[in-house]
């Protein structure tokens, strides 16, 4: 029986948009086959299940999985967790595109969307959080 683990190293690799379909369905389902994995991307691109389980072996290579290998059908779970990646694409996305300033892309966004009277009182509910916190 063996489990496999490869630790990612310090430096964190950001993941390719096909990495990140993966690791989105990982996160979503848990633990799963590559099988699984394969059909869950057929529902929205096609792939070949010779290219999903490359992937995602290479994935494991990087860090980016973890592979068990204890039965017969090896089961790959996401190593980080899903809000630090969406954290660390975000802060790189802000830096880049933005400058680093929150507020610009929040002004973006509002600007591009039309933002339902619901989501703008979750806005609000949010911007009222942070100034007490703040205060």
């Amino acid at each position: 029986m063996y489990l496999i683990f490869i630790a990612m190293s310090s430096e964190k690799t950001e993941p390719t948009k096909a990495e990140l379909d993966i690791l989105t369905i990982l996160w979503k389902h848990g633990p799963s086959t590559v099988r699984a994995v394969h059909d869950q991307l057929n529902s929205f691109k096609e792939v070949n299940y010779t290219t999903t389980l490359k992937q995602m072996q290479l994935m494991a290579e990087k860090g980016m999985l973890s592979r068990d290998e204890r039965s017969m059908k090896h089961i790959y779970e996401a190593v980080e967790e899903e809000q630090k990646t969406k954290s660390l694409l975000l802060d790189r996305f802000v830096d880049h595109l933005y400058g680093g300033s929150a507020s610009n892309l929040v002004m973006q966004l509002l600007d591009n969307k039309k933002t339902s009277k619901a989501e703008l009182d979750e806005i609000r509910a949010v911007l009222d959080q942070l100034e007490k916190g703040n205060s």
